[in-house]
C-alpha cells in the first residue's frame, strides 16, 4: 500500500497543477471528498447495471476504473487528514476479525 500512497500523491500533485490553471487554486479537502463521493456513487450505479437493473456500459471497464479511482481518492483523503491508510485499514480489519470471532 505504500507504493499506492506514493503514486497517488504524485498523481494528486499533477491534478493540483491543472486545478491552478483552471480554477486559480487547488481543490480543498472538502472538494476532494465530494469528488470521492461522486465516484463512489458511480460504483453503486455500475453494480446495479451488472445486476440488470440499470443499462450496462458493456464490459464492466467503468466499474473497474471507478473502483480504482475510489481507492485512489480514499488514499488521498487519508493523506490530507494525516492518516496512514495502511495502518487505518489494518486496524479496521483487526477490529472486525476480533468482533466477528465472538
Amino acid at each position: 500500500m505504500k507504493d499506492v500512497a506514493r503514486r497517488s500523491q504524485a498523481i494528486r500533485e499533477r491534478y493540483h497543477q491543472l486545478e491552478l490553471k483552471q480554477d486559480g487554486h487547488t481543490w480543498t479537502t472538502e472538494q476532494d471528498a465530494l469528488a470521492f463521493l461522486t465516484d463512489a456513487g458511480l460504483v453503486g450505479r455500475q453494480i446495479i447495471a451488472r445486476t440488470g437493473s440499470w443499462p450496462a456500459d458493456g464490459d464492466g471497464q467503468l466499474l473497474r476504473d471507478k473502483l480504482g479511482e475510489s481507492i485512489w481518492w480514499l488514499t488521498i483523503l487519508a493523506q490530507e487528514n494525516g492518516i496512514d491508510i495502511e495502518q487505518a485499514t489494518a486496524h479496521f480489519l483487526e477490529t472486525k476479525e476480533i468482533q466477528l470471532k465472538k
